[in-house]
């Protein structure tokens, strides 16, 4: 069997502060394979972005460190690599778009000139050449009359088009894997689905991998081959983007499906707060919001990734996928949540067509 193009391993990446040290990734393990699109899910403050820009060592250093783990990127461990051997990586094998582009591009340089850089920081071309491959790329990324707005500024571009721009920068080198993170949280609907479509589209193409970062599981039916659950700084839950949406496993996982609209006349929330990344609770990150909570999900170290439903593919981090507990209790089916009134639903039962705002 192959090895993955990408494989991460253990990944821990802790930021000193004057609170204390804040574990924003703990522990955290997944694969990349060669043309799929892996998708990291959770909450703000899950750990998904600083797992990401830990890979190519993005991040600010200090007060960011990776204190262990280790991270195979076709073979070569990304965690030995010198600054000069990482620059070789990022940008040309992988790369990387963010939520915001305007933050992307410059404003004083025109869009074709900064395409300009990114084509010659890994191609030895001319300058013509790079505005042919420039042109080439807005083109493909659906920029209408490539070869005029080429020479335009940010500024005169739109939130879309200038995500398109960022884009077209980073398949300048035509990567092995792009890493997208939140790119398209800032856009309109519309926008949102064209730009999908886009990178559906050139995966397609150029058999490239994808490592896509959202908080919108409606973006994550749409993308992910695979998904990664995270929570705290953890993986809870893994597996294949069907075995998950259908059967999810995890209680977070749950409890995150329970918050897709379309359940009633409102979103259900999960209740509780996020955990303190600088002093997390032991056991079970989830355990204080988890409404299955037992004690043996209280003490020790987070429980490890045990197969679910009999699915060696498909695991979540809970205590109840061990041989000591009954699976039952925390099994859900998509038909399942489809059948569980929402919280909405359940006041309009009980009082009438009563509302938290009133009678109607």
């Amino acid at each position: 069997m192959n090895e993955p193009l990408l494989s991460v391993n253990d990944l821990r990446t802790h930021f000193e502060t004057s609170d204390g040290t804040v574990l924003a990734v703990d522990g955290v393990s997944f694969a990349v394979e060669r043309g799929e699109t892996v998708c990291l899910v959770g909450e703000s403050g899950s750990g998904k972005t600083v797992a990401c820009e830990s890979i190519t060592k993005l991040l600010p250093m200090p007060p960011g460190k990776l204190v262990g783990g280790r991270i195979d990127f076709d073979g070569r461990d990304l965690t030995d690599c010198s600054p000069g051997q990482l620059s070789d990586v990022r940008g040309k094998r992988i790369a990387h778009v963010f939520q915001n582009p305007q933050g992307a591009l410059d404003p004083v340089y025109s869009v074709g000139a900064q395409l300009v850089e990114a084509i010659r920081l890994h191609r030895d071309v001319s300058k013509r050449a790079a505005r042919e491959r420039g042109i080439e790329l807005l083109d493909r990324v659906g920029i209408p009359e490539a070869a005029v707005r080429f020479d335009e500024y940010p500024h005169e571009f739109s939130g879309g088009m200038k995500q398109r721009v960022v884009i077209a920068m980073a398949l300048a080198a035509e990567p092995d894997l792009l890493i997208a993170d939140e790119p398209t949280t800032a856009l309109d609907v519309t926008t949102q689905a064209s730009i999908l479509d886009l990178l559906n589209d050139i995966k397609a193409e150029r058999d490239m991998a994808i490592l896509f970062v959202t908080h919108d599981l409606g973006v994550v039916a749409e993308m992910a081959d695979r998904v990664v659950v995270m929570y705290a700084g953890k993986v809870m839950e893994r597996g294949d983007v069907h075995d998950v949406f259908e059967t999810p496993a995890h209680p977070y996982t749950q409890a995150l499906l329970r918050c897709l609209p379309g359940r009633g006349e409102r979103r259900e929330t999960i209740g509780g707060g996020f955990p303190n990344p600088t002093d997390p609770p032991t056991g079970c990150r989830f355990h204080p919001r988890c409404p299955h909570a037992v004690e043996d999900c209280i003490g020790g170290e987070q429980p490890a990734l045990e197969p679910a439903n009999n699915n060696e593919t498909h695991r979540a981090a809970c205590v109840f996928y061990d041989e000591d507990h009954d699976t039952e209790v925390v099994q859900e089916s998509a038909a399942d949540r489809a059948a569980q009134p929402s919280e909405q639903s359940k006041q309009q039962t009980d009082g009438g067509h009563a509302t938290e705002g009133g009678n109607r």
